[in-house]
């Protein structure tokens, strides 16, 4: 075969695993801002979540930010689409990845953002809930995606978004 034609196939072959490589990882299609619907590890667990806004930097509500760090609030939309109720702690199911391959857990830090999910969310099938989820982060990071999965974040359906968001 000639050279070029391999190079061509290797190419093609290199572009679809680098496209397939999130949901191999585990990790739903993902992409900016859409809903993504994940499966606990529960028989009728499942929630359709949507990453709708961050805010980077968050202002700490009621006290100074620290030198070091930084916040980034990233509000969340969840719906339970299954069939048993969801009851779960949000924020250490959110993960903030940056780009030197850093993960961050959420925290329920307040900010001026905007709310946060209480500690525990408890949603009926067919309810929805929404709230922001922080993050602290070195001043330097440089924030890469959002990274969100039921059972607080042990669930291996995990949804995956790029940031910044459009």
């Amino acid at each position: 075969m000639p050279r070029s034609r391999r190079t061509g196939r290797l190419r093609g072959s290199l572009l679809a695993l680098a496209l397939l490589a999130p949901v191999l990882l585990g990790a739903a299609p993902g992409g900016s801002g859409e809903t993504i619907s994940l499966a606990g590890n529960e028989p009728g667990e499942r929630l359709d979540v949507t990453l709708t806004r961050v805010v980077d930097p968050a202002d700490p509500a009621g006290q100074e930010p620290t030198g070091s760090e930084r916040l980034v609030a990233t509000r969340f939309r969840l719906e339970n689409t299954g069939t048993a109720v969801y009851q779960d702690s949000p924020a250490p199911a959110a993960h903030l990845l940056d780009t030197n391959g850093r993960r961050f857990t959420g925290d329920d830090v307040p900010t001026t953002a905007g709310p946060s999910f209480p500690e525990t969310v408890t949603l009926d099938p067919g309810g929805t809930a929404e709230g922001f989820i922080t993050f602290r982060l070195p001043r330097d990071a440089d924030p890469a995606a959002v990274q969100f999965a039921l059972d607080a974040g042990l669930a291996d359906d995990v949804g995956h978004w790029s940031l910044p968001l459009p």
